[in-house]
């Protein structure tokens, strides 16, 4: 069945927030917490004002972003004052459910940022969201909706958790077996990286015109994270034969690290189903000899305590950090005994299992909750496809 489809300006009310005066570390009476745009996380650190001529928002109104680069970001069942750079979209009919409505304007982030005015500071156009169709069905159907939203989101968020948290085993087993690098507790020999480096190199500039839709994996910064490659957006290249690619190739067992830029410092193995790729300028090859072990170098150089603090000695530029090559070399490093590098990358490799089992869980909690979305506002409510997108949370719940 058709639901019926309405423009949001004819089902609420727009207020802009504005400048809280005065903040109070705590609260006093007749003062109510104050809100800005950090504090639409669930994690904000809570602040303080009033009493305030300012717009007060309850737990039926809806919190949205008005400038900045967050701008678009809703949040519902927040209490309390906002600030200039938010507005509140209250509800002005009993037919529209608040929560619904959070639902629907998230899945209009990427819709309001690029209709968004301002060249420097975006801010919300009031005509766009105004102008915005929603499907409106019973009262009802929208408590199912954003119950069954909530869930798949609840489900994001939970394997987003899980993600997180084995991050942090990694870095822990590090500590554990060679102590914190920076006090070196179990005395191991301390040399500089160039010791032990059988090939240093970084990419080359101009390979944008060798994009293909398929070929040879072609590596930038942005792909390089803390311990992993990501093929988010992977890019493809098919460069021609010479020197100047075959210089810039990676094999299995190379560490990549990007040396320019914000990314500056990112740190990862490569696998072998990398091997064969390319790296762009922004990323240098660390070929090892015998005595260090990549996995390990790797997870040495991405740790605060012990490459990350080499990279900040030894980068030059402040408002673009960069490494060269002969830097690279001089990183000082702890070198253990073989057998233990080597019991460190057998953890690396089974923990790798894992992740890939959670990252995998996360793309279909994604998936799940962005399907319902498209459902959910699709205006076309049959009883087949209500009951379709709320079958999976059982299985994905366990």
């Amino acid at each position: 069945m058709r639901v019926p489809i309405v423009q949001l300006g004819d089902l609420i009310r727009i207020e802009k927030g504005k400048k809280a005066t005065r903040l109070l570390e705590r609260p006093m009476p007749d003062s109510h917490r104050y809100l800005q745009i950090e504090d639409l996380r669930p994690d904000a650190k809570l602040k303080y004002c009033g009493p305030f001529d300012c717009p007060m928002v309850s737990r039926a109104d809806i919190v949205i972003a008005w400038d900045g680069a967050n701008a678009g970001t809703v949040s519902c069942n927040l209490h309390g004052y906002i600030g200039s750079t938010l507005a509140v979209l209250r509800p002005t009919t009993s037919r529209l459910f608040a929560p619904y409505l959070s639902r629907f304007l998230e899945g209009k982030f990427a819709y309001l940022q690029a209709n968004a005015t301002g060249a420097t500071i975006p801010h919300l156009s009031r005509d766009v969201l105004e102008g915005l169709e929603i499907p409106l069905p019973s009262l009802s159907k929208q408590h199912r909706i954003a119950r069954l939203l909530e869930r798949a989101d609840r489900l994001r968020r939970i394997r987003r958790y899980a993600l997180e948290l084995s991050d942090t085993f990694l870095p822990a087993a590090f500590l554990e077996l060679f102590g914190d690098p920076r006090t070196n507790p179990k005395g191991f020999r301390i040399a500089e990286l160039g010791d032990f480096l059988g090939f240093v190199t970084s990419g080359s500039r101009g390979w944008a015109e060798y994009y293909v839709p398929k070929g040879f994996r072609f590596i930038r910064s942005l792909d390089v994270r803390m311990n992993y490659i990501s093929d988010d957006n992977a890019v493809f290249v098919s460069p021609p034969d010479g020197a100047e690619a075959a210089r810039t190739r990676v094999k299995t067992g190379d560490v990549l690290l990007t040396i320019t830029g914000a990314q500056i410092g990112r740190v990862a193995p490569a696998p072998w189903r990398l091997d064969g790729a390319f790296i762009s300028q922004h990323v240098a090859i660390l070929r090892l000899k015998p005595g260090i072990v990549p996995l390990f170098l790797s997870m040495f150089l991405s740790l605060e305590c012990g490459g990350q603090r080499e990279i900040a000695r030894l980068q030059y530029g402040q408002t673009k950090p960069g490494l060269n090559l002969e830097q690279i070399r001089e990183f000082r490093i702890p070198v253990p005994p073989i057998p233990l590098q080597e019991r460190f990358a057998s953890l690396i490799q089974q923990h790798e299992v894992l992740q890939r089992g959670q990252r995998e869980a996360l793309r279909l909690a994604e998936h799940l909750f962005q399907s319902i979305l498209h459902w959910a506002f699709s205006g076309d409510h049959d009883h087949e496809m209500a009951e379709a997108p709320s079958k999976p949370l059982s299985r994905l719940d366990h």
